[in-house]
């Protein structure tokens, strides 16, 4: 991978529960010198692994605090207090507001608090968000989903390359200001219902954002992942690809991998 590339790898892509062989929601981007794990579905802590340790993680970004998008931060929180890790801490989160305090009260166990903050550096979103972390620039933007503080982000090298996921959210200004032009765009398709998108409307976000490519992710169980394909390619001209476990694609080079 260049140095100006960025790649992402899907951990799992299933909803609203993990699937033999699929994780929930959740991806490694790597590029700028960085690690980031976004989004941290049941499930997705394990597959992570598989390509990073914990200690080589630099941040974590969560979109909503539903449990398929973040609930493996619970078990995380063990691991990097716990488990004898060498890893600095605490490890840099960026999540909706209100995310440390509800780790907290699923972790506590008695009067005090759960010191989520030892494990975690918390910070949280807002729209407009923006923050550095090694050679990346990740924007967030608050999207709509069904009225719970949700965000898609944007990730880009200093070079220009980006991608863009979607989070969980129905079609919305503010997914397609922020995916405007990115190379890939990362966009879930559970469903034509409040809150999140179809295939097709996830195929007409990336048209209307006039994005590079289309990898659909978090495909509804009444879809399947090929149809959900067909779906959004009815409504977008570039490449669509399904977001299978343990795809890679790289954003900024010519060569797109596959896991």
């Amino acid at each position: 991978m260049g140095s100006d590339a960025l790649r992402i790898t899907v951990l799992g892509s299933a909803t609203p529960f993990p699937r033999p062989g699929n994780a929930c929601s959740g991806y490694l981007v790597e590029g700028g010198g960085v690690r980031l794990w976004v989004d941290a579905g049941t499930g997705t802590l394990a597959e992570l692994q598989r390509y990073v340790t914990l200690a080589e993680v630099d941040a974590v970004w969560i979109s909503h605090p539903h449990a398929d998008h973040s609930a493996d931060l619970l078990t995380a929180y063990y691991a990097l207090l716990y488990a004898g890790l060498d890893v600095p801490l605490p490890v840099p989160l960026f999540g909706p507001p209100g995310l440390a305090d509800r780790l907290a009260a699923f972790l506590t166990n008695g009067p005090d608090r759960s010191p989520v903050e030892k494990a975690f550096g918390v910070e949280e979103l807002y729209d407009g968000h923006v923050v550095r972390v090694g050679g990346l620039t990740l924007r967030s933007r608050a999207v709509e989903h069904g009225g719970l503080p949700a965000f898609a982000l944007r990730v880009e090298t200093e070079g220009g390359a980006s991608l863009v996921y979607s989070g969980d959210c129905e079609p919305c200004s503010g997914l397609v200001e922020l995916a405007r032009g990115c190379d890939l765009l990362l966009c879930e398709a559970d469903g034509d219902v409040p809150g999140h998108h179809s295939a097709a409307q996830a195929g007409r976000s990336a048209a209307e954002a006039r994005a590079g490519r289309l990898v659909v992710t978090h495909v509804g169980s009444g879809v399947a992942p090929a149809d959900a394909v067909v779906r959004a390619a009815a409504e977008f001209a570039g490449d669509v690809v399904h977001a299978d476990s343990g795809a890679r694609f790289e954003v900024g080079v010519q060569v797109e991998v596959e896991a």
